[in-house]
């Protein structure tokens, strides 16, 4: 019964489950290990750019890859 109340109550509807399953299902992990000072860090920088940890993680490898392939040519 608890599955059939919308997330306005605290749980997810069947089919919010379903189209999260779907959102997670275009991704794929990776795991990257560091310190829980590093993570702190990084969280921090996060937060203080106004962007999520993994938002940051992206732009952070982007802007890297683009920065790199410069010095390459």
């Amino acid at each position: 019964m608890a599955d059939k109340k919308d997330s306005r109550h605290g749980t997810l509807t069947e089919a919010r489950k379903a189209a999260n399953k779907r959102y997670i299902d275009k991704f794929v992990e990776v795991k990257v290990r560091m310190t829980p000072e590093r993570r702190t860090e990084v969280q921090q920088n996060a937060q203080d750019m106004n962007e999520s940890t993994t938002a940051f993680i992206n732009r952070t490898i982007d802007e890297t890859m683009k920065r790199d392939s410069k010095k390459s040519k």
